[in-house]
């Protein structure tokens, strides 16, 4: 690995030092590319990271933002455990070449505390996670154009595993005229399928090996495409329905845009489920063929 690659990133605690950070950048007319995060980074984040550099190339910069958003978790949720790596993630990032860790505290992000104009997500954000989690994107969204208003990047990488986030971001940049690239990025699987996620340590063995069941019906579904509609959902469901201690919020076959399927072409599949007390989601894209019904 290359001397660059392992140089440790800028940590900027506040806004005046992530303008800093970037100042040499910009003067140059470089790309700034950012990654929002949580934290607790692992090999899907490292993906994210990487796919950021190589578009920016060496005349960019990347910044990895990692911020717990309050405004997101709902009563109950797991807000005071969500896992904090910060010194590991610092690793992780520098390995992938990432320039700049923004990391800023509560009051830097919201100085005036919750704030009072927020962004409403609309009818997409009341549907799958948003109907578990009321409020959920109403807080990702205001949390994400913060951080776009903060940063200032020329395009934003996004993980395709929370689907239905990716969809509402690029959404909002659409509809707000935000003029940013929002870039999907491919799920990282682990080798049985598990999508990964900070949430996985949440697991014990035998929940984590109960989990694979998700990622399990997912490619049970796409693979019965084929045949419609209806032989999607049912082939996901059997497998589903066969794994004892999987707790099933929903499994939806929607189109890409989260909208009721067509009865051909492209689709998405999403699964949300509790197992023990972890709640994880999958998605997976689906090509219908034939006639079969929809959702």
């Amino acid at each position: 690995m290359s001397t660059t690659a392992l140089r440790r990133p800028v940590v900027a605690r506040t806004n005046a030092e992530l303008w800093s950070a970037l100042e040499a950048t910009r003067t140059r007319g470089g790309q700034v590319a950012l990654v929002p995060t949580m934290g607790a980074l692992h090999a899907g984040h490292a993906a994210l990271v990487a796919e950021a550099r190589a578009r920016v190339a060496t005349e960019g910069a990347v910044v990895v933002s990692i911020f717990v958003n309050p405004l997101q978790f709902g009563p109950g949720e797991d807000l005071d455990r969500y896992p904090r790596t910060f010194e590991a993630d610092l690793e992780l990032c520098a390995e992938q070449g990432a320039d700049v860790v923004f990391a800023p505290s509560v009051d830097e992000v919201y100085p005036g505390g919750k704030p009072q104009v927020t962004v409403e997500p609309g009818p997409l954000g009341s549907i799958l996670e948003g109907a578990t989690r009321p409020g959920h994107y109403r807080g990702v969204l205001t949390v994400v154009a913060k951080l776009f208003g903060l940063v200032r990047p020329g395009l934003a990488v996004f993980g395709e595993k929370d689907y239905q986030q990716l969809v509402l971001i690029r959404r909002m940049v659409e509809d707000l005229c935000m003029e940013i690239d929002v870039v999907g990025a491919s799920t990282v699987r682990e080798s049985g399928g598990l999508a990964l996620s900070s949430r996985n340590k949440y697991l014990d063995p035998s929940q984590h090996e109960l989990a694979q069941a998700l990622s399990q019906a997912l490619s049970a579904g796409a693979a019965a495409g084929r045949s419609g509609a209806d032989a999607v959902l049912r082939a996901a469901r059997e497998r589903l329905d066969s794994a004892a201690g999987v707790d099933l919020d929903y499994l939806e076959l929607t189109s890409p845009d989260l909208t009721e399927p067509s009865v051909h072409g492209e689709a998405r599949l999403l699964v949300a489920a509790r197992v023990g007390a972890t709640r994880l989601i999958d998605n997976v894209a689906v090509h219908l063929e034939t006639g079969g019904g929809g959702r």
